[in-house]
């Protein structure tokens, strides 16, 4: 079987890594062609666009920015795809989308597959990311292996829509969870605490969190380079709230949450990293929280 994978960001990039460490026959494709290069070493194909992809592979995995973009590229590949392809969605999209791209799908004989991930670029880059599958279950087991290449932990959530709903429910956590984060360090900071240490006993405690042993790291290392912007925090934090709405949950601390990153993006543009909404805190009391011995990525 012959994968194509379209787009090679930050997330992409490594997951299209992944398979072809794996061994599996993979053509790739982005905007920006230089971000192949590191692909076609590794024996990737390179097509310049969606509908190349689409004319020459079986399934072909997408991991894009946005809902529109998402939209655009499925077009493209439609023009070229041939009735069975399976299309196998990465991105973070909103179960309406989902479900309305899978059904423009349907209608030229392709199949979608969701497939959101989660655990953060650096696990994505290890092959451990966790995989979130939404779809027929034969879609699922045909395409295993390949997930089982790219990711650690591969769920099966259900019908198409499943796997959107719980990738927005764990952003929406991750995010709360970074503000909380950024508060404890500053009390931490301000009380007279060592940070370096009040880190390592915030992690060993009943209070730590995947993102607090994570991205807690970069707060104090400074570079806040998690590889993911505000603009994409905006975008799930709003995915979340409609969430909210639709299933009539009352979404407090996601709703202060979202305004915090709105204030975020405000003041350090969309594309800065969306660890740097703990910087407001910081800047508001005129108070760093760094310390030696963190890393400015994580590997």
């Amino acid at each position: 079987m012959r994968y194509g994978f379209i787009g090679l960001g930050n997330l992409g990039g490594h997951l299209a890594a992944s398979l072809l460490r794996e061994g599996f026959a993979v053509t790739v494709s982005d905007l920006n062609p230089a971000l192949a290069q590191r692909h076609i070493a590794l024996g990737a194909s390179f097509a310049p666009t969606p509908e190349e992809v689409a004319g020459s592979c079986d399934a072909v995995f997408t991991c894009l920015p946005s809902p529109a973009v998402s939209e655009m590229v499925l077009g493209r590949m439609l023009a070229s795809a041939r009735v069975g392809m399976d299309w196998i969605e990465m991105s973070t999209l909103g179960r309406d989308d989902v479900l309305r791209l899978a059904a423009q799908a349907d209608k030229h004989g392709v199949r979608m597959m969701e497939s959101p991930v989660t655990g953060g670029v650096h696990l994505a880059g290890q092959g451990k990311i966790t995989v979130l599958a939404g779809g027929d279950l034969d879609v699922f087991e045909k395409h295993k292996p390949a997930l089982q290449a790219m990711g650690g932990k591969i769920l099966h959530m259900g019908p198409l829509g499943s796997a959107s709903v719980i990738k927005v429910i764990t952003n929406m956590l991750a995010f709360i969870h970074l503000v909380a984060d950024g508060e404890a360090l500053m009390l931490a900071k301000r009380g007279g605490l060592d940070l370096a240490k009040s880190w390592e006993a915030i992690a060993a405690s009943s209070g730590t969190s995947f993102v607090h042993e994570t991205e807690g790291q970069l707060i104090l290392n400074g570079s806040y380079d998690i590889a993911f912007t505000m603009d994409l925090a905006l975008k799930d934090l709003g995915f979340a709230m409609a969430f909210g709405r639709e299933f009539g949950v009352p979404l407090d601390l996601a709703g202060m949450t979202h305004q915090t990153f709105m204030r975020g993006a405000a003041a350090y543009g969309g594309q800065a990293q969306s660890t740097q909404v703990v910087k407001l805190l910081e800047d508001a009391l005129g108070t760093d929280l760094r310390a030696p011995g963190f890393p400015s990525r994580l590997e």
